[in-house]
């Protein structure tokens, strides 16, 4: 079935070590199709010029190309209006950017909640944040990559929660945080709703408008997009409320000896000149998901995550970390006698690209009683047979060892 999607990504038809590259680090980058390269080079190529500053004939081209984009976005993931999202350098620029922008509302006496299953950008700025404010930070508990609803009630109920800040998928486990519920129960509480969706922008879609989420982040280099481009959804209402937490040319409205008035949404929020480039990537990546049948990818994923566990498991001396109720993409696992670095450089001497290490989330990995892991992440232009070298590999890496 990856084969219609696999041939637009000639990266894949490369040998690394002799070996056929077999890519399964997609939660850390996905690869690019060539018709997204193709974009960004014909951007380059015959629109480029900076936006929102000029009148003639290149600027206003590129501009309409970015304000394109942004639409395109907002329809994407299903938010009200465009100015509903803003563009920053990636996901953990928006999250930081939210963490700051809500500091006024964090004080003695109140919290935020994050789950341990947060990658460090979801998890470091509210700690951070709660630190210098005086204010408690609670963090709800995973148990072997599972989240019970009715813990996080418990938390809610006991504090004086503003934030809760949840992933939407584990970058460790592949837990899929069921959010809508997460959203529902912060509002009950009257607490704001913050996801993380680097992990899940692709692999399970967001509407944000029917998920009650408030504000959303995610990356275009995690859904076959460029790196440095990132997108931050938010209420259009709780948008105008966010303290701007950079300055300079493109947010003002005026600015006075003593005192700057803000622009109006999203620009208030996007000082600078904008990565131009990398969002008309990110518009070409959206293109090329719609118009190559987006949800047979995430069910070829489905069917592709599944099969790795199933066939992890049954390796000897191979443990697969985390068993959710619902896993998307992401399989993290152990060999036994064997570093997770150690597996990693042996796999890439055989041509397989897995990931190894903490994953940026080290509070997830000690939930799960452990300093490192390897992690395997598919992506659309994954097959069966990728997971078959990596299982392969893995089985000759142990007689190697010895077991």
């Amino acid at each position: 079935m990856a084969g219609k999607w696999r041939r637009d990504f000639e990266i894949l038809d490369d040998t690394v070590h002799g070996h056929a590259l077999v890519y399964l680090d997609n939660a850390a980058t996905t690869q690019m199709p060539r018709q997204v390269r193709d974009r960004i080079a014909g951007y380059y190529a015959h629109e480029h010029a900076n936006v929102h500053r000029g009148v003639h004939y290149l600027s206003e081209r590129a501009t309409g190309a970015l304000e394109r984009a942004r639409s395109h976005v907002s329809a994407f993931i299903g938010a009200a209006h465009p100015e509903e999202v803003v563009f920053t350098d990636g996901a953990t620029d928006s999250l930081n950017m939210v963490a700051r922008g809500l500091s006024d509302i964090i004080e003695p006496g109140t919290a935020v909640v994050v789950s341990d299953l947060e990658h460090h950008s979801n998890f470091v700025p509210w700690q951070r944040l709660c630190a210098e404010r005086g204010a408690e930070f609670l963090i709800w508990r995973s148990h072997d990559g599972r989240l019970s609803l009715s813990e996080l009630e418990a938390l809610l109920a006991g504090h004086t929660v503003k934030v809760v800040a949840v992933t939407q998928v584990s970058n460790v486990t592949g837990t899929v945080v069921p959010v809508t519920d997460v959203a529902a129960l912060a509002h009950r509480f009257g607490s704001i709703a913050v996801a993380d969706g680097a992990q899940g922008i692709l692999h399970e879609g967001m509407d944000a408008s029917a998920s009650g989420i408030d504000l959303y982040a995610f990356s275009a280099h995690k859904m076959l997009g460029p790196t440095g481009t990132g997108v931050l959804y938010g209420r259009r209402d709780l948008l105008e409320s966010l303290a701007p937490s950079r300055f300079g040319g493109g947010m003002v409205g005026t600015v006075g000896d003593s005192e700057t008035t803000f622009g109006a949404l999203p620009y208030r929020l996007e000082a600078g000149t904008p990565n131009i480039s990398g969002i008309i990537g990110l518009d070409a990546a959206i293109s090329y998901l719609e118009e190559n049948g987006l949800d047979e990818m995430r069910a070829h994923e489905r069917e592709l995550t599944a099969y790795a566990v199933e066939r992890l498991e049954a390796l000897d001396g191979v443990a697969v970390l985390g068993h959710p109720e619902l896993r998307s993409s992401i399989v993290s696992f152990e060999l036994a006698g064997a570093s997770a670095f150690d597996v990693a450089f042996m796999l890439d001497k055989l041509g397989v690209a897995v990931r190894s290490g903490h994953h940026c989330a080290q509070p997830a990995l000690r939930s799960l009683g452990v300093d490192s892991t390897v992690r395997a992440s598919v992506a659309p232009y994954n097959e069966k047979d990728d997971i078959d070298a990596l299982c392969d590999g893995l089985a000759r890496i142990r007689k190697m060892l010895g077991s």
